[in-house]
């Protein structure tokens, strides 16, 4: 496979099938061998054999470096892209695949047109795949690497008989497992299967070894469980569309999501759940795929709104060569009970979540943020902001023992001219932006003295009076007096303009 996708990256490459060609690593030992293609395998040649031994068996090897970081990134790459054959599924070594197909052999038209078809579309991406399909994951990774034919697929119950001819190396043991095995005569899979377990832990002198060649034995047999962790957990809700033929135009990926959408909110109706996260995954003919992932401010199971969210981004996909398989899938969801919204059966209401969902995912989800309250009486920090898809915020009720806030607060209080009739009383005019404003009612003050446990700005550093006045024109300011005059007579108090009601 690293040969393989180093071609494809140079788009063929210059290294021709019939000369010996390896990639190098560089190892604590020096120069190894870490690939190698059939002409060098022909030579003499192992993977694992350090270069400086591999020039005398071959002196025409051609060398490229390896790039292990590059082929763990496509061989990723290639197992969410198989997606589309499986929902449960892992990487297998540094070059191989697992993949859980119970209950999916049917939407392929069975076990041999899967792997048909699989094999088909790794040659066409330039790789070479071995498949086999058996009942266990031990079995499948023994027959896919070290079977004579491909694909291999195993009828059920006769697992024994295909493992019995493979090498024991097919057995996922250490390599000092293996030699030791061999050295007792032990070549074969199917030589393990009548010996007395007893003998053989008598042959190993060790107890952990034989165990773990007994341990393996049963899980390529099935005879014992071996856990399979999938590479991302698949989700209880979600909805595919395959194309028989590659979907090329953008118009047709939006008719696919509608019809995805569709069938998600009917399966998320019967559960009587909604959706908080929801992802679309688009798997191109050329085997890469796009994920697109979608979240909402409140639960919602509704189609045209699911949707919607994705339309904008969608219509900037590179479709490429087409599109062969679409998946909508509800990442999150909780649960939601029919409710009635109104007495008439159509509701025109406007819904703020529609309007949020729609600018988090054009804008992103953390540039759209929220207000939400927070313990204080301080005027400025009694809000604080999230973002718009962390949940729904519940607001304390108001009670009437606190004045009313100002509907617009400035996020930095203005300084203002005021001529008070007498020193401690409400302003009786102000200049505010070069404007002087006649006040004709007056309400306070009200005082707010500084947290004094927490370091704020200077201008908290002295207690604040505030008055709700209107000047002639009806215009209702929210203006504070920073400062007592009692407390000094050189530092008299200066007056702010902090917000202006509706």
């Amino acid at each position: 496979m690293p040969i393989e996708r180093l071609k494809r990256e140079k788009q063929g490459g210059p290294y021709p099938v019939d000369r010996p060609f390896a990639l190098v690593g560089s190892e604590d030992r020096g120069l190894v061998l870490t690939a190698l293609n059939e002409a060098a395998v022909h030579a003499g040649l192992m993977p694992g054999m350090g270069l400086a031994e591999a020039r005398p068996i071959c002196p025409h090897l051609a060398t490229a470096p390896a790039a292990a970081d590059k082929d763990a990134a496509a061989l990723l790459a290639f197992a969410r892209w198989s997606r589309c054959y499986s929902p449960s599924l892992n990487v297998d070594g540094h070059d191989g695949l697992w993949l859980d197909v119970s209950g999916v052999l049917h939407l392929f038209g069975g076990a041999r047109a899967l792997l048909a078809d699989m094999t088909t579309r790794f040659a066409r991406f330039g790789y070479s795949a071995r498949l086999a399909l058996a009942g266990t994951l031990g079995g499948a990774h023994a027959l896919a690497r070290f079977g004579r034919v491909s694909p291999i697929i195993v009828p059920q119950g006769k697992i024994g008989e295909a493992l019995a001819p493979l090498p024991v190396e097919a057995l996922r043991l250490a390599d000092d497992i293996t030699r030791l095995l061999k050295r007792l005569g032990l070549k074969r899979i199917g030589q393990l299967y009548d010996l007395p377990r007893v003998s053989l832990e008598r042959r190993f002198h060790s107890r952990e070894a034989a165990e773990a060649v007994l341990h393996r034995l049963d899980q390529a047999l099935g005879t014992r469980e071996e856990p399979c962790t999938p590479l991302l957990p698949s989700p209880d809700y979600a909805a595919r569309l395959p194309f028989p033929d590659p979907l090329i135009t953008h118009e047709g990926i939006v008719a696919g999501l509608d019809h995805l959408a569709e069938k998600l909110c009917q399966a998320l109706a019967l559960a009587r759940r909604g959706t908080r996260r929801i992802r679309l995954v688009i798997y191109r003919a050329d085997g890469t795929s796009v994920v697109i992932d979608a979240g909402l401010s409140a639960s919602s199971r509704e189609p045209s709104h699911l949707a919607r969210l994705f339309e904008d981004r969608v219509g900037a996909i590179d479709v490429g060569f087409g599109v062969d398989l679409m998946v909508l899938a509800a990442l999150s969801t909780e649960p939601r009970l029919p409710a009635q919204t109104a007495f008439a059966k159509n509701d025109s209401r406007a819904r703020p979540e529609f309007l949020i969902d729609r600018l988090a995912s054009r804008l992103r989800s953390e540039t759209v943020r929220r207000l939400v309250p927070f313990a204080s009486h301080v005027p400025e920090r009694a809000q604080n902001t999230l973002p718009a898809l962390a949940g729904p915020v519940h607001w304390p009720e108001q009670t009437g023992s606190k004045p009313p806030r100002p509907s617009l607060l400035f996020i930095e209080p203005e300084p203002v001219v005021v001529l008070a009739e007498i020193p401690e009383g409400p302003p009786a005019r102000f200049t505010w932006r070069r404007v002087t404003r006649r006040v004709v009612k007056a309400e306070g003050p009200e005082r707010i003295a500084p947290e004094w446990w927490l370091e704020l700005e200077e201008t908290w550093g002295k207690p604040r009076d505030y008055y709700r006045i209107e000047d002639e024109d009806g215009r209702r300011y929210w203006v504070f007096r920073a400062g007592l005059y009692q407390e000094s007579t050189k530092d008299l108090p200066a007056w702010y303009l902090h917000g202006v009601f509706g």
